[in-house]
């Protein structure tokens, strides 16, 4: 992992995590325990700060950054940020999954046990409802979720992560 320090802030993460050699966290970043931040993932906290819970997943290709002096960034605990994914200046709640390509833009707030499609847009501003589904560009909520995809895909993804994280680690 390539961690910088930038402007006298140092990236400070939990127990058990697991980072790919060129993943990188700059700056004002605080991440809980049992976290991943894979290959090419870029967690940029120079210009306002990131905070990440437990048990998140943040795969390849991945930015997370803010807004200076207005919006930071915020994730909950057993969140998956699926591959390419652009996270800016928002804030995530808990048992999320973000998918594929989804970008989700400042000010957005995704409320708990939600999913976010591949290719999804988030727009400015956007509140997505606790227990849905939106996909789209712009987003808009398709569905709600039922307790097979909240287990079958948030719960699965977050604990198959746990254990790709493991073979890292041996």
């Amino acid at each position: 992992m390539i961690k910088k320090t930038l402007n006298n802030k140092t990236p400070k993460y939990g127990k058990d995590c697991f980072f790919a050699e060129n993943a990188v966290v700059i700056g004002d970043v605080v991440m809980g325990d049992f976290c991943s931040v894979w290959y090419n993932a870029v967690i940029r906290g120079d210009v306002n700060y990131i905070k990440i819970g437990n048990k998140v997943n943040i795969q390849d290709g991945v930015v997370i950054h803010g807004t200076y002096k207005k919006s930071s960034t915020t994730i909950g605990d057993n969140v998956s940020i699926a591959h390419n994914a652009t996270v800016h200046g928002c804030t995530i709640h808990d048992n999320v999954l973000i998918g594929m390509n989804a970008v989700i833009l400042d000010d957005a707030v995704i409320h708990s046990n939600s999913i976010i499609a591949a290719g999804a847009v988030i727009t400015k501003g956007t509140i997505v409802e606790s227990g849905s589904i939106y996909a789209g560009i712009p987003a808009k909520k398709i569905k709600d979720i039922s307790l097979e995809l909240l287990s079958g895909e948030i719960e699965r993804i977050a604990n198959s992560y746990l254990k790709y994280a493991s073979w890292y680690k041996e």
